[in-house]
């Protein structure tokens, strides 16, 4: 009797394990699968923007975020029309200039091209166009580029890349302008905008650690007693401090080291090289949401007024012309 309840508790074992199986291979399928048909955006330093201010990517200061990533100081350009009226599409052109012959160094230390990419906060209100409203020759202008809002409910800030550098020198945002009398909360004025252009990769990642695109320092002072280049790369640069034991500072594959066996280094001296050719820069531009009233009524002002000033000279050639005959006579 032992020996039957034995089995069967086996067996009843074994089913559950089995279901438990099938459930768990299917549930790796079904993740799998919906990974395959609908595949996930590949989050790069945009994202990282969104983690380090959820809220917004303009500090108090206002400091675009991305400045805390990417310590090189480059020129960012900006273009937008001086004034655009009510439920139009303009654009919005952000120049990231660098220099195209330089490579940046990459995650594995390789060296490639640099990507660009860019962040624009637009007034409340405005945001990207819908693709049936873009014209077809603005649309060759934005090419393949994807615009991510900054969450759902902040349209009007738009993040774009990393794109390749040398395929979008000028990132061509199609914005399309509120109309305030159907948006009440929108008014006629004066707007800023603020936008960043980045170029290259970071040297720092939101969590405070050290990418390998960034130079690196001694943390001790001491002489340097070994030097070691493990497989994978990088180095091992060993230092024996006056007193105490060894330190290790260790080297990701990228930067190029400047030190060597047998010197003597001070705690923060740089050990390598500062590979870093890339940089953020950040540009605040003014553009105005214009009333078609307003403008013809503008219109109407300078025509009434250009009519009196030649009123106004007819009617001195006629007084003239009076006075010259009551003299003659």
């Amino acid at each position: 009797m032992p020996q039957t309840n034995l089995s069967a508790i086996f067996r009843r074992s074994a089913r559950t394990i089995a279901k438990t199986a099938l459930i768990a291979i299917a549930a790796a399928g079904f993740f799998l699968t919906s990974d395959i048909a609908l595949p996930q955006a590949a989050f790069a330093y945009p994202f990282w923007a969104q983690q380090t201010a959820p809220a917004t990517p303009r500090e108090a200061t206002g400091r675009i975020v991305c400045a805390n990533c990417h310590l090189g100081a480059k020129p960012t350009q900006v273009e937008v029309p001086q004034s655009v009226l009510p439920d139009t599409v303009f654009e919005a052109i952000v120049k990231v200039p660098y220099d195209t012959s330089v490579q940046q160094v990459v995650g594995d230390g390789s060296k490639g091209g640099l990507n660009v990419g860019a962040v624009v906060m637009l007034p409340e209100g405005f945001k990207i166009a819908p693709a049936d409203r873009i014209p077809e020759e603005m649309k060759e202008k934005v090419g393949d580029l994807y615009f991510q809002p900054y969450s759902e409910t902040q349209e009007n800030i738009v993040l774009v890349g990393p794109v390749p550098g040398e395929q979008y020198k000028e990132l061509v945002f199609p914005v399309l302008s509120p109309n305030p009398a159907t948006d009440k909360s929108v008014h006629y004025g004066k707007y800023q905008i603020y936008v960043g252009g980045n170029r290259g990769r970071g040297q720092v990642y939101p969590t405070g650690e050290k990418s390998n695109n960034t130079v690196y320092n001694a943390s001790v002072a001491g002489t340097i007693s070994k030097i070691a280049q493990p497989e994978a790369g990088g180095y091992e640069v060993t230092i024996q401090p006056a007193e105490g034991a060894a330190v290790v500072d260790t080297i990701p594959a990228g930067p190029e080291l400047i030190v060597s066996e047998g010197q003597t280094v001070a705690a923060g001296e740089l050990l390598t090289n500062n590979p870093n050719v890339g940089g953020f820069g950040q540009k605040d531009v003014e553009i105005v949401l214009q009333s078609a009233d307003r403008v013809k009524g503008l219109m109407a002002f300078v025509a009434l007024t250009m009519l009196a000033q030649i009123m106004l000279v007819l009617k001195k050639k006629q007084v003239e012309k009076v006075q010259a005959a009551e003299m003659n006579f």
